[in-house]
């Protein structure tokens, strides 16, 4: 994705992670379920750094839980929201994820929760985080993508077409999985692994859904959005489609979230490197207990 194509409205997530800030307590349960088990993977690498940065502060929620951790004796968190920051620990400075204020070989880690997912170029941000890390340093965030908000993405989709004749953009797009991988390359990250937790959580209604959402500042920030709140009739055929096409026996309804982790290191010397090509020893049919194939004479 080019730098120029503006997917996102940036100042309007900004204005809403400011608003929605302290709402956190009460809704941003699904920004801890996916920090917790960001910090469970931290966990398993036996590693230290000692040097840390977080992007995304959540109030404090993700350094709060990695303070101490992992050899953790410096941290440092930027965040676009200057109200993110307020329960920060120091050092911690507002900035724009697109265009991190940090020299190369700085950090030992870099950590983010929920939060790239609003950037217009990821793989230029994933540059950036390349840069600042030392060599054989940990880059660990964890964002949606998937089929993330599949159920309301199609009950919108079939509401809209039903009783306005056409579709608008309503749910973000987001990573699949198969090319978070290939974007980790592009931006020069070695070793990279990409997992994916699906977390489903039940509501009464879509409309707790919806207003869950706007109070975590996840609401719709694309530039192509429809201007102005959805017609009555629309949002009520949706919120029926929701119910009739997902909804239990007791009236509840699931929203999926499908969370991509993702790990690579910045290169260095001491990595594991594939083998050139040819210079195996083991013949794979034999690996297989196999018959091997004659070859054709001609070939």
């Amino acid at each position: 994705m080019s730098a120029s194509v503006q997917v996102f409205d940036r100042r309007l997530v900004r204005r809403r992670r400011q608003r929605f800030a302290a709402a956190l307590d009460s809704h941003g349960f699904l920004v801890r379920e996916v920090a917790e088990r960001l910090v469970e993977r931290l966990g398993d690498i036996r590693r230290t750094f000692p040097r840390t940065l977080v992007v995304g502060a959540h109030r404090g929620l993700l350094g709060g839980l990695v303070q101490g951790r992992s050899g953790i004796e410096r941290l440092v968190t930027v965040d676009g929201a200057s109200a993110m920051l307020r329960e920060e620990a120091r050092p911690a400075l507002v900035a724009d994820e697109e265009a991190l204020p940090f020299a190369a070989d700085r950090f030992d880690a870099a950590l983010g929760v929920m939060t790239l997912h609003w950037v217009n170029d990821l793989p230029g941000t994933l540059v950036q985080l390349r840069s600042c890390l030392a060599p054989d340093g940990l880059l660990l965030t964890a964002l949606p993508g998937g089929e993330t908000l599949l159920e309301l993405r199609q009950a919108l989709m079939e509401a809209e077409l039903e009783c306005e004749g056409g579709v608008s953009p309503r749910v973000s797009p987001f990573l699949d999985v198969r090319d978070a991988g290939a974007l980790l390359q592009r931006a020069g990250f070695a070793l990279p692994v990409v997992d994916v937790d699906r977390i489903t959580v039940s509501y009464g209604d879509p409309l707790r859904l919806m207003r869950e959402l706007g109070r975590m500042g996840e609401a719709n920030a694309l530039w192509q959005r429809r201007p102005g709140p959805m017609r009555r009739l629309t949002l009520a055929r949706a919120c029926a489609i929701y119910r009739e096409r997902f909804g239990d026996a007791h009236g509840r309804v699931p929203a999926t979230f499908d969370i991509l982790f993702l790990t690579a290191w910045k290169p260095h010397a001491s990595q594991p490197k594939p083998l050139p090509r040819g210079s195996g020893r083991v013949n794979l049919a034999d690996a297989l207990k196999a018959p091997a194939r004659e070859r054709d004479a001609n070939s």
